[in-house]
């Protein structure tokens, strides 16, 4: 960045309420304070006890349980929930849960208007975000709008207690690829700098305090916390080529999310960082190494990550289809993107190798 301050920065209009025991203690007020009375609460199968625990805990405001969240928001499930939201009268939609409730959450919201309570269970971010995405026909669509974003966020650590380790770890990897993407996004700043590199540092120390252990309020809070920096980078820039390619690979081949972007980060900030030396600066700091993509590297074996897009089950044969599907999409990225460097970098994350910096 010039010495020259030049940059300009959206504050988002979301409250955040933030301690343990919130889900059940917090969101009625929540609720309340927004006047609202028809509730919908959103959740996925996985989650359906801590939902009905947040359903019982509004009351008489609560008009259902729609528990079919699933992972990318196929369009077809959207379409259920919305029309389960109209069926009910709700007036408003809690999701508790993960990225993928949230997810559906967002798409009720975007088709209906109604206002969205968020009560995330992982580290996805989507919380603090205007972005929602929807899969149809095997390719997943993302767009920007403001009646996607939560008017609340009712973040509680006692909620990822249950979380299982793999999953921590995968999840809490996909939220510093946010911050990492935020730090070289064109729309950055240095209050996104500053989230970032905190978010960073706090999720990258709390995740193997929380291998060790699983209920830890103190580790699982700092992690919680840094998926909330790393969220609001997510909400307040454009994202880069690693998305696009967790996109294109999870939309089109289903992979899973989370664990997809846990193999793909230290790869595309690889390939990524001779054109943004801050950036990678940055995490390296944040990360206390000298080499950032190596350090998430390293980190994820630590926590017993996977950390090849085969062991996710991506035949080696669709290698060549996702990196033309990611390179013929528009999207800002601070280096050129193209069919062939694409394809070097998946290769070597097909392959799990160590990344090598610029080398795609």
């Amino acid at each position: 960045m010039n010495d020259a301050l030049d940059f300009t920065y959206d504050a988002l209009p979301v409250r955040v309420v933030f301690r343990p025991g919130a889900a059940v203690s917090a969101t009625p007020g929540e609720v309340g304070r927004l006047g609202l009375r028809r509730m919908l609460v959103v959740c996925g199968a996985r989650g359906a006890d801590t939902a009905r625990a947040v359903a019982d805990a509004l009351g008489p405001a609560c008009v259902g349980v729609h528990d079919r969240a699933r992972m990318h928001v196929p369009v077809e499930v959207a379409d259920v929930a919305v029309q389960a939201a109209r069926s009910a009268g709700a007036d408003g939609c809690v999701a508790v849960g993960g990225g993928s409730s949230i997810g559906l959450g967002k798409a009720i919201a975007l088709r209906t208007g109604l206002p969205l309570i968020a009560v995330p269970s992982t580290y996805s971010g989507s919380e603090m975000t205007p972005v929602w995405g929807l899969t149809e026909h095997g390719a997943k669509r993302t767009g920007r709008d403001p009646k996607v974003l939560p008017r609340s966020v009712v973040y509680d650590p006692e909620l990822t207690f249950s979380l299982p380790v793999p999953l921590s770890v995968t999840s809490g990897i996909n939220a510093l690829a946010h911050a990492v993407e935020a730090l070289y996004a064109p729309d950055t700043s240095p209050l996104v700098a500053l989230m970032a590199e905190e978010g960073v540092r706090a999720m990258a120390g709390a995740l193997p305090a929380v291998a060790e252990e699983q209920a830890s309020p103190a580790a699982r809070g700092r992690a919680l916390y840094g998926a909330w920096l790393c969220g609001s980078c997510l909400g307040a820039t454009t994202m880069g080529l690693h998305h696009k390619l967790c996109h294109v690979l999870g939309g089109s081949f289903g992979l899973p999310h989370a664990e997809t972007h846990t193999v793909v980060l230290p790869y595309a900030l690889a390939h990524n960082a001779p054109a943004a030396p801050d950036a990678a600066a940055t995490v390296a700091r944040a990360l206390d190494a000298a080499d950032a993509p190596t350090a998430l590297w390293e980190l994820a074996g630590r926590l017993g990550a996977p950390r090849s897009l085969a062991e996710l089950g991506l035949a080696e044969a669709d290698l060549a289809a996702a990196a033309a599907q990611t390179a013929g999409q528009a999207y800002p990225n601070p280096r050129p993107v193209t069919a062939d460097g694409v394809l070097a970098l998946l290769r070597a994350a097909y392959e799990g190798v160590a990344p090598v910096l610029g080398d795609h």
